[in-house]
């Protein structure tokens, strides 16, 4: 009678190696199972300088280093300045209103106006929890501080004379009111812009402050305090330390 023959079995060691040998699936005898909570978080980057910003700062400089070339070399800008500076002075402008505007830039008059906004900015900043609510306030300051840094020394290396009425004076480029009042009521509205809700306040904040710096700086022309140029210099530089104020805010702080 024919035997049957069993298939033959592999031996247990055989087995092992082969079960040790299979990928084994994540959580299998106690292994962790990788999650999306256990990767560690992104570190946070802080966001780049915003091309407007970029821009504006470049834009002012290349201007201001144009402006105080044309002014040092005595160029054709500069001649029609002066025209021009003469021909406002002797403008039908109330003188009483003309000085009325050009005090808006006494630091007697912007200064307090500034360090109420900081004050109240830094104040409702803190109360409403706002991230580094002391950085926005800070930097207004300090661009404020920054103009008499910034303005004494450069109306010493131009050593421009001031207009007719002003004879035996220089030093008048660029002009300290008017970079009083850009920065002081600038660096004002940019603090009070995050305050505001409706969009149609804060367009009427910022064209108030173009125009309260506009007559500022029509006020000191009228009255033979300045010429042109001495105003739109301190415009284009105050416009590169707010633009700082604001990039300053923006990266290392918000609203």
């Amino acid at each position: 009678m024919p035997s049957r023959t069993h298939p033959e079995l592999p031996a247990p060691e055989l087995l092992t190696d082969r079960m040790a040998a299979r990928p084994k699936p994540p959580g299998a005898r106690g292994d962790p199972v990788p999650s999306a909570a256990s990767e560690p978080p992104p570190v946070p980057r802080r966001p780049p300088l915003s091309r407007p910003l970029s821009l504006c700062l470049s834009l002012c400089a290349l201007l201001f280093a144009l402006l105080t070339w044309q002014v040092v070399a005595d160029g054709p800008l500069r001649r029609l300045d002066e025209r021009a500076g003469r021909a406002t002075a002797d403008a039908a402008f109330p003188e009483r209103a003309a000085e009325f505007l050009a005090d808006l830039g006494n630091p007697g008059v912007a200064l307090p106006v500034l360090g109420a906004v900081l004050a109240y900015a830094a104040w409702y900043g803190r109360r409403a929890g706002v991230f580094r609510w002391w950085l926005a306030p800070l930097a207004g300051a300090l661009a404020m501080a920054a103009v008499p840094a910034l303005v004494v020394p450069l109306k010493a290396a131009v050593a421009r004379p001031g207009p007719p009425g002003m004879a035996g004076h220089d030093g008048f480029y660029p002009s300290g009111h008017t970079a009083t009042a850009a920065v002081a009521y600038g660096a004002a509205a940019l603090l009070m812009l995050p305050l505001l809700r409706r969009a149609y306040g804060r367009r009427a904040l910022l064209i108030g402050c173009l125009l309260v710096n506009a007559a500022v700086g029509f006020g000191l022309v009228r009255r033979g305090y300045h010429w042109p140029l001495d105003v739109a210099a301190s415009w284009l530089l105050c416009g590169m330390l707010l633009a700082a104020v604001t990039a300053v805010a923006g990266r290392y702080g918000r609203q």
